[in-house]
């Protein structure tokens, strides 16, 4: 199968273009067509095989969570006129992701178990497991680094530094709590567990705007809800729908984005396990059969629905 690694168009009406870590952004005024390619990253690198169907199951995902929380934020999707491609409005973008994470797992849980109890200002109880609930919901921000790796960062730590101003950042904190309440009530009706996903915002004026993608394998974690506490109370791993499974392969084999450590080589199976863990989260977060948007002539099949779009807006 294909896939799409990156676009090179030109648009007569185009104003500026930026390629982010999977997704290319082509700016228009006011207005921006993102597509979602199927490069993937880990540990803020790209690795060196595109996923085929990875970007759309991305931007469908994120298009449907987009929608079902608009009342709760308003935010940039305008259409989805291609599989791979979302249109929407410019905002200015926060400097920060806040990330929620509802259980002690991934980064939180490799915090922990090195014997901090300290987590971008948030204090965790002692006694926890890998993958045990939290008390609460807590926001673990990180910074936004063009290059590089995202550094954890506290609330405090974001005012004081001006990256946000004091009172939009109280907004952020309570959009962040209140998607994902929704994200995980959501989850829940697809049996599952939303366990820790990533908000970025933007402003327009003096509005804020729910921004990039939503509760998708990009952004978030998801266990199974079936087996869940019976996996707990025996120890054993938890069945998770995310891309940590990428992450944890790249880590037994001794890549974790650090200085001087080569990423392992993806062969042919790997890249359709990868593939096909996609489309199953897919599925499994929308209860929607995945209908691919096919893998031929894809440059040319996006090129024409952003032209035409974007003629239309």
């Amino acid at each position: 199968m294909n896939a799409l690694k990156e676009t090179h168009f030109t648009f007569k009406n185009q104003t500026g273009f930026y390629r982010g870590k999977v997704r290319d952004v082509y700016y228009f005024g006011d207005r921006m067509a993102v597509v979602a390619s199927d490069r993937i990253s880990a540990f803020d690198v790209i690795l060196p095989r595109a996923i085929p169907y990875k970007g759309q199951v991305l931007n469908q995902i994120a298009a449907q969570f987009l929608e079902n929380t608009a009342d709760i934020v308003p935010n940039w999707l305008l259409q989805v006129p291609d599989p791979n491609v979302s249109i929407g409005i410019r905002c200015e973008p926060f400097p920060v992701e806040m990330v929620v994470r509802g259980y002690l797992t991934g980064h939180a849980w490799r915090v922990y178990k090195s014997g901090k109890r300290e987590l971008c200002g948030e204090t965790l109880p002692d006694g926890l497991r890998e993958n045990d609930p939290l008390p609460q919901p807590i926001i673990t921000p990180t910074t936004k680094a063009k290059e590089g790796h995202d550094e954890d960062i506290s609330g405090a730590q974001i005012v004081a530094q001006g990256l946000v101003p004091a009172a939009d950042y109280r907004k952020l904190e309570a959009y962040a709590l209140a998607l994902f309440a929704r994200g995980t009530q959501l989850a829940r009706e697809r049996g599952l567990i939303l366990v820790d996903t990533k908000y970025e915002f933007g402003k327009i004026g003096n509005r804020i705007y729910l921004i990039d993608e939503v509760h998708t394998p990009d952004s978030s974690r998801y266990f199974y809800a079936e087996g869940y506490s019976e996996n707990q109370a025996a120890g054993r791993p938890q069945k998770h729908l995310s891309k940590e499974f990428v992450r944890e392969w790249l880590i037994s084999n001794g890549f974790q984005g650090q200085d001087g450590q080569a990423v392992p080589e993806m062969d042919d199976d790997r890249v359709k396990i990868i593939s096909d863990r996609y489309i199953e989260l897919y599925e499994q977060v929308t209860g929607e059969r995945f209908s691919g948007g096919g893998t031929e002539d894809m440059e040319n099949r996006i090129e024409r629905s952003i032209y035409a779009t974007m003629n239309g807006l």
